[in-house]
């Protein structure tokens, strides 16, 4: 008898409001789909609203962002600029576009994110960077009071890659307004989105208005095409940034889901001693934005079958992103280790660490399935007396 294929759960997928179309018919009736127009306008004003940041520019991708960010502070070739090892490589790649040199730094295990201690470290090596980029991991803030700390003390600016952290909290400040200069991101994985799509937000308007400068060709002011610096074609169009509006007006609800999701699998776990959530830090509140868990160094299993088991069942999972030191295309690049020796706390996150499905789709009966699925793999005791078990045994259906 061929076993019946269950539906699949998705890692994250996006998830409409209803709202949408209403700004994206406007925005076809009105003809405006070019890379301007009301909802643009409108959405970089909901944003700063929501947020609190003082200014904001809608651009093609967060990776845009990042540039845009790192170019107005200088950074080009041969400069340097710290950035974190645990985390998705376009934080990373846009300081290869400037000719700029990466310097990698470890992750402390009560977030996840940047080290203040390997961050110290790097400075000791490298006393003038030309700008520090502080990564919000998986939805949590870094610790921005000692990071910067450590960045004002040697008058080198941050870059807060708030693209995975949109709607999370540091003491009760909005991740992304905390750096110099803040980024979003608006990918079809994030907690809201435009299908495509990031944002730059800032406290001066002069940031602002020389990021769109360069983001639509570095046009001049002239009564023909002229161009004195090099310009990108990065501009959210009105299209999109119409989803996004319609996303914003439920991202409070996102947060909240992905809240309970990250809680019904803490609760669900509490007694499988191989499985340690994500750590939350007291300092703030993230967006829940992915459910992570590690393994525990004594379990004999690693996320690898724990996911291909998943798989099996038709059920998505991922691993932790994989250090950017550990990279091949990074090579050779420096990195500072949060541990005084041994390996580092990112790359021990990295080989014990998983993500699992966090869809704000999610049912209950979903998230009992995973969670019934992973308890079995790890021959958890409430799996194997579990009534839902039982009773798929009693029908004759494999589990």
């Amino acid at each position: 008898m061929t076993e019946k294929k269950e539906k699949k759960i998705l890692l994250a997928s996006p998830h409409m409001s209803g709202y949408e179309m209403d700004y994206i018919q406007e925005a076809f009736d009105t003809n405006w789909i070019a890379p301007l127009g009301p909802n643009v306008t409108g959405f970089e004003q909901e944003v700063c609203a929501y947020t609190g940041a003082n200014y904001a520019e809608a651009l093609s991708s967060g990776t845009a962002a990042i540039h845009m960010a790192l170019m107005y502070l200088g950074v080009g070739k041969g400069d340097i600029v710290f950035c974190p090892s645990l985390t998705f490589s376009a934080s990373a790649n846009p300081i290869i576009y400037l000719g700029a040199t990466p310097v990698f730094i470890d992750s402390e295990r009560e977030s996840w994110n940047m080290s203040p201690a390997a961050l110290a470290k790097a400075f000791e090596k490298y006393p003038h960077p030309k700008a520090v980029v502080v990564v919000n991991l998986y939805g949590q803030s870094a610790d921005f009071d000692e990071l910067k700390a450590i960045a004002d003390e040697h008058q080198v600016p941050i870059v807060e890659d708030a693209a995975e952290s949109l709607g999370a909290t540091y003491k009760g400040v909005m991740t992304g307004t905390i750096g110099e200069i803040g980024i979003y991101s608006f990918n079809g994985n994030k907690i809201i989105t435009t299908s495509g799509g990031g944002m730059l937000v800032a406290r001066e308007k002069k940031i602002i208005e020389k990021v769109e400068f360069w983001a639509t060709q570095a046009k001049e002011n002239a009564p023909y095409y002229q161009h004195k610096e090099i310009g990108y074609n990065y501009r959210m169009s009105n299209v999109v940034a119409g989803i996004g509006r319609g996303q914003l007006r439920v991202l409070d609800e996102r947060i909240a889901k992905k809240k309970y999701i990250f809680d019904y699998y803490a609760d669900a776990f509490q007694d499988i001693e191989e499985l340690e959530m994500m750590p939350i830090a007291a300092y703030g509140e993230p967006n829940y934005w992915l459910s992570c868990i590690t393994i525990r160094p004594e379990a004999e299993v690693r996320p690898k079958a724990l996911l291909d088991y998943l798989a099996s069942k038709n059920i998505e999972g991922r691993q932790i992103w994989k250090p950017m030191h550990l990279q091949p295309v990074f090579k050779g690049v420096d990195f500072f280790s949060h541990n005084p020796e041994g390996t580092s706390v990112s790359e021990d996150i990295f080989a014990r660490g998983l993500c699992l499905p966090s869809d704000t789709k999610m049912t209950d009966e979903d998230l009992e399935r995973v969670v019934t699925r992973v308890s079995w793999f790890f021959g958890a005791e409430a799996a194997r007396k579990s009534a839902w078990v039982l009773t798929l045994t009693h029908k004759g259906i494999p589990f």
